[in-house]
């Protein structure tokens, strides 16, 4: 172990910064180099959906076909949901708990979930589905579709534009497509190398409109859908404003036609009524007017240049280089059609940026929190309702969040925890009698807290405890006072719940949740249903703690911090079965499972998102956990094999996580537009995926950073630039012969951590604004 000597540290931070070396070293700059690291690019236009390519501005998106002759933009905005406001707490729940309780001490599942789906579950008992807006219609008057030739789509990562390209008739076309997050609009340009263009522009949807089209707009105003005996409550209104150079424009009926054009711009606007989740009182058409002015005002360069600077101030934070594989120039559906072959180690970093791009699309502030699909939803009655899935899927949309350097995208998650503990309030008291809040396994843009579906996926208290700990770990990346003081309040509100709601478990003597479950996995005993699975656990270990320590570094709740640390002695701990395997619930039944190769790895929550379980730490934990994950098997949904890939990378196996990674990636979990498969399509693999991809490359727990923990097999070399990690801190490392030759510590606070590599360790501290450089000498 080394230490920094102070005026090391001061001659380090003049050093430059880590170049990307592998690719720099491997591949000339020219032309053909942003398709390696930052484009998705096709030779033929999308055919079905899931070919498309998404374009958004955290609140307004679009899939885009790329179609010759006829385009379509399908088209969403992020508070277009079914309904409107409401509460689903069934008021006889708090009368039947004790009953069910009972039944599960006694060992009658099935018994306690009959009763629980009669007297427990929400009424009603589905939530409300996010919505398709509708379809944005461009087709081009007079093309011979079969005479096009040069086809050329791309989605360019780095601009967040994206494009496409044909000749026809000796006539070069041209689209372009951006979601500008700066104004607020969707812009669309098409050109017409040698010739003119004429067109035909509408508006279509699914939803209850009325469309028109005059003085150079279409316009679109309807009311959102009713669900589930809930009235729908929303109005909104969709515009998009046409121009062109030379030529005509003309309204016929509900479509726009412009003819004799050399070129043709759009800027497209919606809104909906939707202020919070009581009030949608808001006026749709002022919103659309005031963006569409504001945007028509300016040039198309202008709108590009602000759109583009941007999404760069934030995407150019992080860069991830990985060796170029001999399919790295590829189309990218031909490398993802081969990517089973696993020798494309690129795939993996253009994976990761594109992560990043839907991450910046879907989830900023002032927008809604990335749901199961992003923003990008073309049905009005979509898989689970594209909604928020709070037993895993909506907190592994935000795993990358802070390590891939864009921590401004959980404001939105933030704001939904909030809201959602106003509610989850009432279910607490109402269904539990119990101070706090709580939410389930699910929620939507109402936030709904009572548990929906039927019992044995609904009935675990667990959900809004987890949110709140992921609230808590952002603060530990950054180490902010300000959101801690933001965050406080939700910790503390669901550690209260728990505290009033825990209850002792007659075998064990330990405090258990009951009625609970290990997310949608049934245990062999009739049910899902039980009390104190593994995950409910580990979840309340990290709230008491994590709510605990922001009290103490808050000044407050000295008492409550007390009884925080009582309950937590008293939760059941984890376990080993007789198989050697980490126990998912309080008795020895994984071997009873009626699937053992269940999704979801619930159990694991301690080893990976949490750090109750290292290989270091507690060693016969982590072989349980491996002993699990074995059993469990690899083949899973999307997003099963994003949490797996985290799991093995926890495990610093390398070898078995990249196995994981080439599964997620092949035919069959990835689309050929790289977003994800469950099947259908829901976009946390997508983020889980991208998290698992840089926990292979570092990991860090606020008093360690490990380098190159799970390097696999063919990333000898590489580098990393703007990576986050644990304790207020992003560093770059580079990596040859699959051993760290550099790595760059720039710290925002006091800094003091060991810093771990294949070559060894050293020991850190530093000041925010200076740079601590290592080099391989310094981990020998």
């Amino acid at each position: 172990m080394m230490d920094l000597s102070r005026r090391r540290l001061l001659q380090a931070g003049l050093a430059a910064p880590v170049v990307p070396h592998a690719l720099a070293a491997a591949s000339p700059a020219d032309a053909a180099e942003p398709i390696h690291r930052s484009l998705l690019w096709y030779t033929k236009p999308a055919s079905v959906w899931t070919e498309a390519l998404p374009i958004g501005n955290g609140r307004l998106g679009a899939m885009l076909f790329g179609g010759i002759k006829r385009e379509r933009f399908q088209l969403n905005e992020d508070t277009l949901w079914s309904g409107g406001p409401y509460s689903n707490v069934n008021p006889r729940a708090r009368q039947a708990l004790p009953k069910i309780r009972d039944l599960i001490f006694a060992g009658r599942y099935a018994e306690a979930e009959a009763l629980a789906d009669a007297e427990v579950q929400a009424v009603p008992m589905r939530e409300m589905s996010y919505q398709a807006l509708g379809d944005l219609h461009i087709d081009l008057v007079g093309i011979n579709e079969t005479a096009a030739e040069q086809y050329r789509r791309e989605l360019d990562l780095d601009s967040a534009i994206a494009r496409s390209r044909f000749v026809a008739e000796g006539v070069t076309y041209t689209r372009e497509a951006f979601a500008s997050a700066s104004d607020g609009v969707i812009v669309v340009s098409l050109g017409a190398e040698g010739g003119t263009i004429d067109a035909e522009f509408a508006l279509s949807s699914g939803q209850r409109v009325d469309i028109d089209a005059a003085n150079g707009e279409v316009t679109m105003r309807g009311r959102n859908n009713a669900d589930r005996g809930i009235a729908g409550r929303l109005s909104f209104e969709a515009r998009a404003r046409v121009r062109a150079e030379g030529g005509r424009i003309e309204a016929d009926g509900s479509m726009l036609r412009v003819a004799g054009a050399r070129s043709i711009e759009l800027i497209f606007a919606a809104a909906t009524s939707f202020l919070s989740p009581t009030d949608v009182s808001g006026d749709p058409a002022a919103k659309v007017r005031t963006a569409l002015d504001a945007a028509a005002a300016m040039p198309l360069a202008t709108l590009r240049e602000r759109h583009v600077a941007e999404h760069r101030r934030l995407f150019r934070r992080l860069t991830i280089d990985l060796p170029r594989g001999k399919r790295a120039l590829s189309p990218t559906d031909q490398r993802l059609e081969h990517a089973g072959d696993g020798d494309d180690p690129s795939l993996a970093a253009l994976y990761v940026q594109f992560a990043r791009y839907l991450m910046l699309s879907s989830s900023r502030p002032g927008s809604q929190p990335a749901n199961l699909q992003g923003i990008w939803n073309e049905s009005n009655q979509p898989p689970w309702g594209s909604k928020y899935t709070i037993n895993i899927n909506t907190e592994m949309n935000y795993w990358p969040v802070d390590t891939a350097n864009l921590s401004e995208c959980i404001e939105p998650l933030a704001r939904m925890v909030e809201e959602l503990a106003v509610s989850g309030a009432r279910a607490a008291q109402q269904m539990y009698g119990a101070r706090g809040w709580v939410a389930h396994h699910n929620t939507d843009l109402w936030r709904a807290s009572g548990p929906v579906d039927h019992a044995r996926t609904g009935l675990w208290p667990t959900g809004g405890a987890w949110l709140a700990c992921q609230l808590w770990d952002h603060w530990d990346f950054h180490r902010d006072r300000a959101w801690l003081e933001r965050i406080y309040p939700l910790l503390r509100g669901a550690a209260l719940f728990f505290l009033d709601t825990l209850v002792r478990d007659p075998d064990t003597g330990f405090m258990v949740t009951n009625p609970s479950l290990s997310p949608e996995n049934e245990h062999g005993h009739g049910s899902t249903l039980c009390a104190g699975p593994a995950i409910d656990m580990a979840i309340l270990r990290d709230l008491f703690d994590r709510a605990g320590a922001a009290a103490a570094a808050l000044g407050r709740d000295a008492k409550l911090r007390g009884e925080m640390a009582t309950m937590r002695a008293r939760l059941a701990p984890l376990r080993i079965g007789k198989a050697g395997q980490l126990q998912e619930w309080q008795a020895d039944w994984d071997a009873d499972a009626p699937d053992p190769h269940h999704r979801h790895v619930s159990h694991l929550y301690a080893l990976y998102p949490s750090f109750q379980i290292a290989p270091d730490k507690t060693p016969a934990l982590a072989a349980a956990a491996r002993t699990s994950l074995e059993t469990r098997g690899d083949d899973a949904t999307g997003w099963g094999l994003g949490w797996r890939l985290n799991l093995w990378a926890r495990l610093r196996d390398g070898v078995r996580a990249h196995r994981i990674l080439v599964d997620l990636l092949s035919p069959g979990r990835t689309y050929p537009d790289m977003l994800d498969a469950h099947p259908p399509f829901q976009i946390d693999g997508n983020f889980g995926g991208a998290a698992g991809i840089l926990e292979m490359l570092v990991q860090s727990d606020g008093e360690t950073i490990d380098l190159l923990p799970a390097l696999p097999p063919g990333w000898d070399e590489g580098a990393l630039a703007g990576v986050r990690v644990r304790g207020g801190c992003a560093i770059d490392v580079r990596w040859r012969g699959r051993r760290v030759e550099r790595v760059a510590l720039h710290p925002e606070r006091p800094l003091a951590v060991t810093v771990r590599s294949p070559g060894g360790r050293a020991h850190i501290r530093c000041s925010p604004g200076e740079t601590a450089i290592l080099t391989a000498a310094d981990f020998a």
